[in-house]
This record gives C-alpha cells, structure tokens and sequence, in this order.
C-alpha cells in the first residue's frame, strides 16, 4: 500500500522508498508522525515524496478533526479517540495537549503545552489553568502519549490527574478526562478510578513506564551476559589486533549504551563516539542514522543546555534485555 501510495510521485522507486522508509522508521503510523525535518533526512530536501507525506497527513488528521470540532465533546467518543491516536499516538518523545471546552463542551482550543523526552515531562499546572482563563474555558481535556506503546498510565499518571482534577474544581475549570494515547491504543485514567494520592508539589512529572526496561526481571542477567559480551569484543581485538577489520562500531554502540543504561549510567553524545573507536565525524553521522532509524534518541541535558545524552529507544532496550538474558554473543 505505502509503496502504491508513492508512486503517485515517483513510480520508477516506489518499492525501493517505501522498504526503505519502514525500516528506517520501524511502521507506517511513526512514518506518518514523522516531523517535516526528520522526513526530509530521509528522502532529501524539497522531497516530492515527503511532501507529499506531509500534505496527506495533515489533510487527513484535519478531515478527523472536522467530524467532531462543530459538536459537543465527549471524551468517549470513538472519532475523537482516533483522531488523537492518529495525531500524536506515534510521536517519539511524551507531549502533553491541551483540549480547551466552552460551557457546552463545544471546543475552544487543541494545544500542545508541554513537550518532553521519549520516558517523561514535566510541566505546572498553572500554565494549563492561566491558559484556560484566557480562553474563557469551563471544562478541559489532557492528553499525553507513551512512546513505548504502552498505555497504561503510571503512578505518576494517575497522581498528576487526581491533583489536577483537584486544582480545576478550585478554579471552576472541570478537568473531564485525562487520555494516554499510543499509535493503537487508549487509557482513560478518571474513567477507571484511583486510590492514590497526591503531594502539593508547584511541578507535576507524566512518565511512561512501559519504556522502563532496566527495571524488568531479566534485566539483571541481561547486563551480566553484555558485559561479557562486551569484555570478550575487547580482548579478541587485542589478540588479533586490526580493529577496522574486526569492528562493528553500530553494534559496539548499541551494546556499550545498553550496559550503561542498565547501571543507571548517563551515556552523553561525545562519550559514545568517542568510545566507538571512529574517527568523530564518522561516529557522529553513524549516531545520527541510529537516531533517524528511532533506535537511540537525544535527550537535553538539563544541567548543561550544550550537551545531549543518549538513550535506547524503550522497545530496542525491551529487546536487548530479551536478547542478552538469552546468552552471549
């Protein structure tokens, strides 16, 4: 289908783009949620292709939106559910939106607030409520996304919507609902009830636990078995020597960040290209593919604004511990 769908602009390579663009991009969905620059990496600037993914993406998410924009909302409701999946269940890293209702629960606003990384964000809630003032909203809904595919809400979820469904009712702003959404899948957290509780803290964290794989039961075994691995790389190229010839730098950096992950250990971006053996602009544009392919991504060190650190992506880390707790390579 992608590929008949490509070659309304380029036929002679439509089969060719299109394996090349789900391997990169691991499903049609996170293609399709792909911002405008990650797409041009992909397929070229001024891309008739990417464009063309573009304009087929908003057309599409805009002809949703429109079913439902002109009628009262119901956080229930099926098209409403979809369109929000389809809008921001594939995005890579968590982003918090904003839906803003009048009296009637005609719709006012669709704002995306926060953005964070790919396991969590943080934000106040006086920026939802101080926005919800200006725009004369009596009602809101959140929604936030899990990148790892897993829609569970997590503790810290479902405290953060009991504090501000507690806060709204203050302020006579009704919270509704609170919606984690992934590419296929739904929770609703005040449908199903909490007993947990929650603290007076100014700032309120959303994380995705679904994407916390040192925490799963293998993952101890799993860490032992890839620093043999890791150990065992190392001493065959010093007996053998001829590194360039012995080397997988792509797989040497995937293994070197999963043992540092699993020790709790940030991995910052000079450190991982320089321990990849390569020379540093080779090593850049290689951590730049394993990026694009959504295997590792970036996240901003908070304490330092020039340095970036790198993480596995949650379903490749899932997939190591299941890899590693099997036995060496």
């Amino acid at each position: 289908m992608l590929a008949e769908f490509i070659a309304a602009v380029d036929p002679d390579n439509s089969a060719a783009l299109a394996e090349k663009l789900l391997t990169k991009h691991g499903s049609l969905a996170r293609l399709l949620a792909r911002p405008p620059e990650v797409l041009a990496r992909s397929l070229g600037e001024n891309s008739r292709v990417a464009a063309m993914f573009v304009a087929a993406r908003a057309l599409s998410l805009e002809a949703m939106r429109s079913d439902f924009a002109r009628r009262a909302i119901n956080p229930v409701d099926p098209q409403l559910l979809q369109y929000l999946r389809a809008s921001m269940g594939a995005l890579a890293d968590e982003t918090l939106r904003v839906l803003f209702l009048d009296a009637s629960r005609h719709l006012i606003a669709d704002e995306q607030l926060h953005h964070g990384t790919v396991r969590q964000l943080a934000f106040y809630p006086r920026t939802i409520f101080y926005r919800a003032f200006e725009l004369g909203a009596a009602a809101i809904i959140l929604v936030h996304n899990h990148p790892s595919g897993n829609s569970a809400p997590s503790e810290c979820d479902v405290a953060a919507t009991e504090r501000l469904a507690e806060i709204g009712s203050l302020l006579d702003v009704e919270l509704l609902e609170h919606i984690v959404v992934t590419a296929s899948d739904h929770r609703m957290i005040l449908a199903g009830g909490s007993s947990a509780g929650s603290r007076l803290s100014p700032k309120i964290i959303l994380r995705d636990e679904g994407g916390d794989w040192s925490s799963a039961p293998d993952a101890g075994r799993a860490l032992a078995n890839a620093q043999r691995t890791s150990r065992r790389r190392l001493l065959r190229r010093q007996l053998v020597g001829a590194r360039e010839l012995f080397g997988e730098p792509a797989w040497d950096m995937l293994i070197d960040l999963f043992i540092h992950e699993a020790e709790g250990k940030p991995v910052s971006t000079s450190s991982l290209c320089i321990g990849s053996g390569l020379p540093m602009s080779s090593a850049l544009r290689l951590l730049q593919r394993l990026c694009d392919m959504g295997l590792v991504t970036r996240e901003p060190d908070r304490a330092d604004g020039r340095r970036n650190f790198i993480r596995l992506a949650p379903d490749l880390g899932n997939r190591l511990v299941a890899y590693f707790a099997g036995g060496e390579d």
